[in-house]
């Protein structure tokens, strides 16, 4: 997650941490699925850099705000969750919130996660596979208006297909890869 913040920052577009279970990991403990926590390592090894945390997976980032509050940390953080009832009013009101969220920041750091998703037991299932994307769409043409450099992770996702393959996460994770094409492209 360092190496992609500082290749966002270089380049001042975005780029792609291949990595899931960062954002649970506390100050002194692993937590949930998480043995370390990238966002923080990411954030606390860029000096001088205003760093911003949007974290789109369905669970809190309890281990990041912890951290945050033990080192005393001015880090925005933004934790995007609903109900499918909250769905549609989520997503259209989702690039204002980056906006006055983030627009002081000199780089964001995204947990993109599967695990919203209507089908993942684990998550809590509030997005379809449509506003999947639409939320991907939304964080990465956002970011690209307000020439905010992301630096970008999979995060959860525990869906399993007939066969017992991690399938439907591939399919979430490859279409947030698509949506980040395109906003550049």
């Amino acid at each position: 997650m360092l190496a992609a913040a500082q290749e966002a920052l270089r380049n001042g577009i975005g780029a792609i941490s291949p990595t899931s279970g960062f954002h649970h990991a506390g100050y002194a403990h692993a937590g949930g699925f998480c043995s370390l926590n990238g966002i923080a390592i990411a954030a606390t090894n860029l000096p001088g850099v205003r760093v911003g945390l949007l974290d789109l997976d369905q669970h809190d980032p309890d281990g990041a705000r912890e951290i945050v509050k033990h080192l005393g940390l001015d880090l925005p953080i933004l934790h995007g969750r609903g109900t499918p009832c909250t769905a549609e009013r989520w997503l259209q009101q989702l690039p204002a919130m980056i906006i006055e969220t983030f627009i002081d920041c000199d780089l964001l750091l995204v947990q993109l996660g599967a695990d919203p998703h209507i089908n993942d037991e684990l998550g809590g299932g509030w997005l379809d596979d449509d506003q999947l994307r639409r939320r991907d769409r939304a964080v990465f043409k956002t970011c690209r208006a307000v020439g905010l450099p992301v630096a970008w992770n999979l995060a959860g996702g525990y869906q399993y297909d007939a066969d017992g393959t991690i399938r439907p996460v591939l399919d979430v994770h490859d279409n947030t890869l698509i949506e980040c094409s395109e906003a550049w492209l």
